[in-house]
């Protein structure tokens, strides 16, 4: 694996360096408006203005980069966030914030749209899913380890937003010095929603739901770790346990769903999500708080993959970059309605409200999954696809899957006499 990434090493390192410094920016900015006396609606209008950015980001940023190239647009991106992060430092409004946090959304889009397009002009047929797992692992492991920083709140209060803007300057560097060519960006194909909700309204309305879910997570749960009497220190571990959580159970549940009923599966996460939730919202302390975070984030992080994988079970393989593309979009609207939600329930239930709030999106799906399964038949395990784990940046990342790039015939199961493809009582 490591001489397959060795090429690309340089924007692994570049997406590392960008994740350190702006995963933990979200915990940062909610932490500070309510310690400033903000109100849990206002954190979460925060909250949704970064990932309402990221959407925006991601249907318009390839634009930038096709008339500038991969690395003038890489630099411009990286500069703007770099700012952005430093203003924070220098004036604190939530109305102001709230615009930094939209252009953070763009400018990280961004960066992904350039990152992940490079990677996958640079991944042959064969390397795909080792660069894939590469891209991943730099990712999270980035993002986990940002939310360390959130400690050195203590020696100054805009020590966090240099030391991230600092981290986010640096991963100008490897791509600027790569010698690496850039690649030519093509448009993405699309696939309408409503074809894509015909083959799969369950993993449809799971990756939806999905982003409702870590949306709310990702901007409130620093205000939950808070409020039920963390301090900094115990808040910053509390979400990395999450992050590292979601990365360690990912790979087991997707190869149980490669071997089962893929849609049991992802029912049974959504269950056990509901019942962990349930558990957090009843505000427990020490090793429990931190074992029940490892397990939300381990469930809540494997439902993404696992939809697009279902849905992929039921596509043709010519559809199925342009069908993650259009779930990395369904999943950040989620994103973007999930922490006005939380900060709903939080307002009129109090801390255990995010959890209460997630325990219900996950009920809901619970039930319209338990539905899904008497309405429809199962993918035969001969058709169902590989699990891979997927990031849920932009529509470019689609592009890396390798599923996309798999025998184009269709499942038998899918077909009408006509040869097209039919997708009644899916």
């Amino acid at each position: 694996m490591f001489a397959t990434i060795l090429p690309v090493r340089s924007l692994l390192i570049a997406i590392f360096m960008l994740m350190a410094g702006s995963g933990f920016l979200s915990t940062l900015i909610g932490l500070r408006l309510d310690r400033a006396g903000s109100g849990t609606m206002v954190i979460g209008l925060v909250a949704t203005a970064y990932f309402a950015g990221l959407v925006v980001g991601a249907l318009r940023a390839g634009e930038v980069v096709r008339r500038v190239g991969h690395i003038r647009a890489f630099a411009a991106f990286v500069a703007l966030l770099s700012a952005s992060t430093l203003t924070y430092a220098l004036f604190a409004h939530p109305l102001l914030w709230g615009g930094l946090r939209l252009i953070d959304g763009l400018c990280v889009a961004g960066v992904f749209v350039c990152i992940e397009s490079w990677l996958n002009d640079r991944a042959e047929t064969q390397t795909r899913g080792a660069v894939l797992a590469g891209y991943m692992v730099a990712l999270y492991s980035g993002q986990a380890l940002g939310q360390l920083f959130l400690r050195t709140a203590n020696t100054a209060p805009h020590v966090p937003f240099e030391i991230a803007a600092m981290l986010i300057s640096l991963a100008i560097i490897p791509v600027c010095l790569t010698r690496s060519p850039a690649p030519l960006l093509e448009d993405a194909a699309a696939l309408p929603l409503r074809r894509l909700f015909a083959a799969s309204p369950l993993g449809v309305a799971g990756a939806g739901m999905t982003g409702l879910l870590l949306g709310a997570f990702y901007g409130l749960a620093a205000i939950y770790a808070r409020r039920i009497g963390l301090d900094l220190g115990a808040t910053a571990t509390f979400m990395t346990t999450v992050i590292l959580g979601g990365v360690a159970l990912q790979w087991p549940l997707g190869r149980l769903s490669d071997r089962y009923d893929r849609r049991r599966v992802i029912i049974a996460c959504f269950a056990a999500t509901l019942a962990v939730s349930i558990a957090l919202a009843m505000q427990p302390h020490g090793v429990a708080l931190l074992a029940l975070g490892a397990a939300f984030g381990g469930l809540s992080f494997a439902l993404y993959p696992l939809c697009v994988a279902f849905v992929n079970d039921r596509l043709l393989a010519a559809e199925r970059v342009a069908a993650s593309g259009q779930l990395v979009l369904l999943y950040s609207a989620g994103a973007a309605l999930g922490p006005l939600g939380a900060a709903s329930a939080m307002t009129l239930a109090g801390p255990g409200g995010l959890f209460g709030f997630i325990a219900l999106a996950a009920a809901a799906m619970l039930g319209f999954g338990l539905w899904r399964l008497a309405a429809s038949d199962p993918v035969p395990g001969a058709d169902q696809q590989d699990f891979q784990i997927l990031p849920r940046t932009t529509p470019v990342a689609a592009l890396l899957d390798p599923a996309g790039s798999d025998d184009p015939a269709p499942p038998a199961a899918l077909h009408s006499q006509t040869g097209e493809t039919w997708t009644t009582k899916r």
